[in-house]
Formats: C-alpha cells, structure tokens, sequence
C-alpha cells in the first residue's frame, strides 16, 4: 500500500524586492495572493509520507527565499516533492550533468576517457574547477549536451548559452532524474561510469562537503555535488545535490534555492531540510557519528552575464 499525503507548506508570505523575495511582517498584505505550493509525499512505509510532509514544510516554516526538494528513496518506495517543476540557474550543479554526458559521449563511441578527460573531470567533481568545466563544456558543445539530456529524460532542462554553462535550468524533477541514472542500472550510462561518477562525488574537497549530506548518519555512503552563484535579480542561487545508500536505504535528495541573501542562507535552508530528511528516513541513536558539513562552505564563482 502506498501512502500519500500533502500540506500546505508554512511558510512566511513573500514579496519581491530588488528581484530578491523577502519576507513580509506580520499583518502585511502579500504583493500577490499566490497559493503556496505544497510538500507532497508519498510512502510505501506506513507513516513515514506523513512524518517527511510535516517535518520538512517545519523545517522551512521561518526561511525566506523559493525553495524546492526532490526525494527519492527506492528501499521504502518513498518520493517528496516541492516545486518539482521550477526553473533554477544551475551554477556549478550542473557539472554532474557535464560529467554524465562526457562518459555517456565516450560509450556511443566505445572508448575510455583520456588522461586529459579524467583530470579534468577529476577537478570539475572534487573541487568544483571552472576551468576545467568550460574545457569539457567546450569539447562537448551544446549539441552533445542536448543530445545526453534527451537520452536522460531530462526534458526540461536547458544547457546555458554563450558558454554560461552555470546558467543552464534546471529542476528538481530532471536533478532527480540524473541521480537515479547514477545510482542504478540504465541503458543511458554504464555501470563503470556510474560507479565513476559515485566515486568523484564521493571524494569532494572539505570545503565543498555541505548541503544535502547534512545529518546523513555515518552508515550511509554520502556522494554529493554543489553549486551557488549570484545575480542581480533573484539573489543568490544555491543547491545541493546528493545520492546516499546504507542502513538498509538507497536515497537520493535535491534541494534547490534562489531568494537568498547570503550564500550561508541559502547554505542553512539546504542543510535544515537535509537534516530532518536523513534522521526520518535512517533514524539512529543520538550518540551515532553523523556526517559533519564543513563550518566555512565554499564552491567556485560561477561566471555569469554582467548587468
């Protein structure tokens, strides 16, 4: 039996500020009379759509700024969504997307990855290295991109133009589905490059080990990649994407953020939503050893259009 629920998400009414949406003190008349989009989850464990629903709206109750998740966890059939559907600039998420298309290109033509290749994958994934992206970015080129992206499903996903490669879009939906061609067997993407993709976003910097593994226990393998940027409208983009298996679970998370102030904000919206997803899906002991996010986060500067 699966079980479904969803509620309204508690969240502080919005305006636009500057492009940038903030919250509106008590009493104040919302710029539109929008309806606030739902936490939606479904189960096929009793209890456990229910207890995510009210936890994660909870956890985003008190923060400004729009907010979408993706979870999928195969083990108890479970799924959450928020926003599943709308449009972010990717930042430097995008390079799991990069890295897929590289290995997915090098399969049609059945050949390995240069030594070049795998250096430059090997900075783009563990230490978010733009240079290194745009030189894939560039080898591939758009059409090659479009070409992994219709193999992959992932049909609302737009690769950035004029070689802003972090402004490609991006959903919650398409994000969850690149996770799932990672993490189990496909006819778009080789066991071999799955298992090397798992292997680079499991060994990122410790500056880069924040977002979705906050709170995962330390049963649970933790692969993850990250990305942030700001703009001029809209604030500071950041997002999190993470696949984790372990303690009998095999899940993946993917919170994406913009309307933030600060990229610590942004950064604590992700880590808050992250933490109350591992502890109701892996519950352990208070005193079990937990994944610790780095106290000073950081992720390279995307480049993006001046003005």
């Amino acid at each position: 039996m699966t079980h479904h629920i969803t509620l309204r998400a508690r969240a502080l009414p919005l305006v636009a500020a500057a492009g940038i949406l903030v919250p509106v003190a008590a009493g104040a008349a919302p710029a539109s009379a929008a309806t606030t989009p739902q936490v939606s989850c479904t189960s096929g464990k009793a209890g456990l759509a229910a207890k995510l629903q009210r936890d994660i709206t909870a956890a985003l109750a008190t923060r400004s700024g729009t907010v979408a998740v993706g979870l999928h966890d195969r083990t108890t059939k479970t799924t959450c969504t928020l926003r599943a559907t709308q449009a972010y600039d990717s930042a430097s998420v995008v390079k799991a997307t990069v890295l897929a298309t590289l290995l997915w290109d090098a399969k049609k033509t059945n050949r390995y990855l240069t030594t070049r290749e795998t250096n430059l994958a090997t900075a783009m994934i563990t230490k978010s290295d733009n240079a290194a992206t745009t030189a894939l970015w560039n080898q591939l080129g758009v059409t090659k991109v479009k070409g992994f992206l219709a193999a992959a499903g992932m049909t609302r996903t737009v690769p950035g133009s004029g070689g802003y490669w972090g402004l490609t879009r991006i959903n919650v939906t398409d994000e969850q589905r690149l996770l799932s061609l990672i993490t189990a067997r496909n006819s778009v993407l080789s066991d071999n490059s799955r298992a090397y993709i798992l292997r680079l976003m499991g060994n990122v910097v410790t500056s880069q080990r924040w977002g979705t593994p906050a709170g995962a226990p330390s049963s649970v393998s933790v692969h993850v990649k990250n990305g942030w940027l700001q703009r001029a409208t809209r604030g500071w983009r950041v997002h999190s994407i993470g696949a984790f298996k372990g303690a009998g679970h095999d899940y993946t998370i993917t919170v994406l953020t913009d309307g933030n102030s600060t990229m610590n904000y942004g950064v604590n919206t992700i880590q808050a939503v992250s933490k109350v997803i591992h502890r109701d899906l892996v519950p352990t002991a208070p005193t079990a050893s937990r994944y610790t996010p780095t106290s000073t986060p950081q992720e390279a500067y995307v480049a993006v259009p001046q003005g």
